[in-house]
């Protein structure tokens, strides 16, 4: 263990990481820049080194850089492209030591405190650091120090082991509003500030300035957070020889989903799209995709959906290597089992989804769901049965047809039902009449079909056995069919 007083921190900057992450898989003999949409102009976001030593600079905008450079080469930077690039590298960077952390959007800060005697010293470090980063494409400038500030500094503003006290303010990660009135104060440098008097500069600058000086000085402590990386959820397994009977397939997949769901169950998560990726001798690869109509981890319930497409599976000459991969995945807590029947129940609809959804598309498979409000047509809504739950809130205080449809006019006049009709070319006789029930419109809503205004709704039992629901408009008298009871 150590006590702090002997820490060794490594900051590794790129200052070119977009551009260098951009011109890694291409050559390029030209001044080259990223641009980010900024107001209502585009301006330089990153730039290679034959940008900068055509006298361009961060943040001017593209209009006038292109007049300065008439051959530069542009494209839009991607920021987010650029974090998972910083990402990968902090993976890499793990190689030095366990302690790795993100130092803004173009750095990495290392704690490598008892790690750089297996490297043959931090020089022999350093040097492979530099020269991997060189075989990537990548510009890297390296600071070390026994606190971050002052590794950040010297990355920053100097590299090697230059005494901080030379080094500018703006070595301290002051913004630009705090480093000009310091200069213009004649504090130039770190050794200029810590030789002056704390409380005028606490009065005038506030306390960050200070904080940072200390914090590059090692007075007061700073750690270096190392990012872990999210869990993985894949599994894969080599064949001696290869195979290519179903049964067999189905064997291996079923390991695979022990280990798959036992990862699953130690961070409290459930999988809702698997792919099973089959490689053939040949190099060749089918996939078999799973979508579940909801978050599972108990291989038992998922083995048997895999069935299907595994039988569809052609082997050719042989399947070599299976991959077992949890594409999405939810968060499934913890729960008690043994007496749930109802959740058993609801288990057993959920596989049934599944598998109608593995043949006709989880999409397609629909439910309905209660809606709050007192239109008939409104009252109800269509969801995916696999991204929804079964409600029970179905309340109706008036009988409501079980069929539902547009409403189909019909002959009729004056403001009860009409005894004789025509509908669907049948001719119906009416035989008993309940209501009416009035339903006014939703007035803050615009509907086509409501613009009538109130509608009067009469159950009507015909002669003929048909049970309709009919509806007058007063304001704008005619009679309609909307739907039929059973």
């Amino acid at each position: 263990m150590f006590d702090g007083m002997n820490r060794r921190i490594v900051c590794m900057w790129f200052p070119r990481l977009a551009s260098d992450r951009v011109l890694r898989g291409q050559a390029l003999d030209a001044p080259f820049v990223l641009t980010l949409r900024q107001g209502n102009s585009d301006r330089l976001h990153c730039l290679n080194a034959r940008a900068e030593a055509a006298g361009l600079h961060r943040g001017m905008s593209l209009a006038d850089a292109r007049a300065f450079c008439p051959n530069l080469v542009s494209r839009p930077a991607r920021p987010e492209h650029d974090a998972r690039f910083l990402a990968a590298l902090r993976r890499w960077a793990m190689r030095y030591c366990p302690w790795v952390g993100l130092e803004g959007a173009d750095g990495l800060v290392l704690d490598v405190t008892g790690a750089a005697h297996l490297w043959g010293g931090e020089g022999t470090m350093l040097a492979d650091m530099r020269a991997r980063a060189a075989r990537a494409g990548l510009t890297l400038r390296l600071g070390l120090g026994g606190t971050r500030g002052a590794a950040w500094a010297r990355a920053h503003y100097g590299e090697g082991e230059e005494p901080l006290e030379a080094l500018p303010v703006a070595a301290l990660r002051l913004d630009e509003a705090i480093c000009t009135p310091l200069q213009r104060l004649g504090l130039r440098t770190i050794g200029d500030l810590s030789n002056t008097a704390r409380a005028p500069l606490v009065r005038r600058f506030g306390p960050e300035v200070l904080l940072r000086l200390d914090q590059a000085l090692g007075a007061v402590p700073e750690a270096v957070s190392p990012r872990s990386d999210p869990p993985h959820y894949g599994v894969r397994q080599t064949f001696p020889e290869p195979i290519g009977l179903v049964a067999d397939v189905m064997a291996a997949t079923a390991r695979l989903l022990e280990a798959l769901c036992h990862k699953l169950r130690q961070h409290e998560a459930g999988a809702r799209r698997l792919m099973l990726t089959l490689r053939r001798v040949d190099q060749g690869s089918q996939q078999v995709e799973l979508r579940l109509a909801a978050a599972m981890r108990d291989p038992a319930r998922i083995l048997p959906l895999f069935e299907r497409g595994v039988a569809e599976v052609d082997a050719g000459f042989g399947i070599d290597q299976i991959r077992l991969e949890a594409i999405v995945v939810e968060r499934l807590p913890a729960r008690q089992h043994g007496f749930a029947p109802a959740r058993h129940g609801a288990e057993q609809l959920n596989d049934l989804i599944t598998r109608i959804g593995t043949r006709i598309g989880l999409e397609n498979v629909l439910r309905f769901l209660p809606a709050d409000s007192h239109i008939p047509e409104r009252s109800f809504i269509i969801a995916s049965a696999a991204y929804s739950a079964a409600e029970s809130g179905w309340s109706c205080p008036r009988p409501r047809p079980l069929r539902l449809f547009p409403p189909e006019p019909v002959a009729g006049t004056g403001s009860r039902p009409p005894m004789r009709f025509r509908w669907r070319r049948m001719a119906l006789e009416t035989a008993r009449a309940t209501g009416p029930e009035r339903i006014a419109p939703e007035w803050w809503l615009n509907d086509e079909n409501w613009r009538v205004g109130l509608r009067d709704y009469w159950r009507v039992d015909t002669r003929q056995g048909r049970r309709l629901w009919l509806f007058h408009t007063p304001q704008n008298p005619g009679w309609f069919v909307q739907g039929e009871f059973a």
